[in-house]
């Protein structure tokens, strides 16, 4: 076992420990539209915490019935339909079909068993939790869930790391985050984390965190 450089990691849930949920497979939805103005309507910019409807519903301000009537008549203003193929995986069709990535889990597990403490830190949607929460047996596995909809808070807003770190009774050059978003790792390394962007092909993620976790 190589030296280890964290004593903690936090996974983001949606695009990291799930292969799909992130920006990525909304926008697949809209393939006649400019990705970037899909996610704009739909999600609101990433970089920012905001009261766009998207970031509203992860905060748990309203409902996701309001968040969709909200984004349906935005998508409508700007003339946007979606035309998801018919032939399309369950995942384009509906993002939030969500399906574990196998491989982040393997990862998690041997963390687990290294006994290195593990959390997750999501932005979410309360009526998504009935989605994702069958999959994993969550609470005997990650030592704290942060859920942006439960705390009020979501990233890249720096408190809501500072209190999953406080549950986790871990220091920031001590951790290791992984999240498919730049935006909220970049939030993670201005506070002194050591953030690892997920991309569609989790493998060389895993690999750095693997490495930072000294499970190599």
């Amino acid at each position: 076992m190589s030296q280890r450089a964290v004593d903690t990691v936090i996974f983001d849930l949606g695009g990291v420990i799930m292969r799909n949920g992130g920006p990525r497979d909304f926008t697949r939805r809209y393939p006649d539209h400019d990705p970037a103005v899909v996610a704009e309507i739909v999600m609101g910019p990433h970089h920012l915490d905001t009261d766009h409807q998207w970031h509203r519903v992860e905060r748990g301000e309203i409902s996701l019935e309001e968040c969709r009537n909200i984004t349906k008549q935005k998508l409508d203003d700007a003339g946007i339909v979606a035309t998801v193929p018919a032939t399309a995986p369950p995942s384009q069709s509906n993002p939030f079909n969500f399906e574990l990535n196998d491989n982040m889990v393997a990862f998690i597990h041997d963390l687990k068993s290294a006994g290195i403490a593990i959390g997750i830190l999501t932005n979410n949607v309360k009526e998504f939790r009935p989605m994702w929460w069958p999959l994993m047996d969550y609470e005997s596995v990650f030592d704290t869930i942060v859920d942006s909809h439960e705390v009020q808070m979501r990233k890249p807003n720096p408190a809501i790391y500072e209190l999953t770190m406080a549950r986790l009774n871990a220091t920031p050059t001590r951790t290791a985050f992984l999240d498919d978003l730049i935006a909220n790792v970049h939030a993670a390394n201005a506070l002194g984390m050591h953030g690892v962007h997920v991309e569609e092909d989790s493998s060389g993620a895993i690999a750095t965190a693997r490495a930072l976790s000294g499970l190599l």
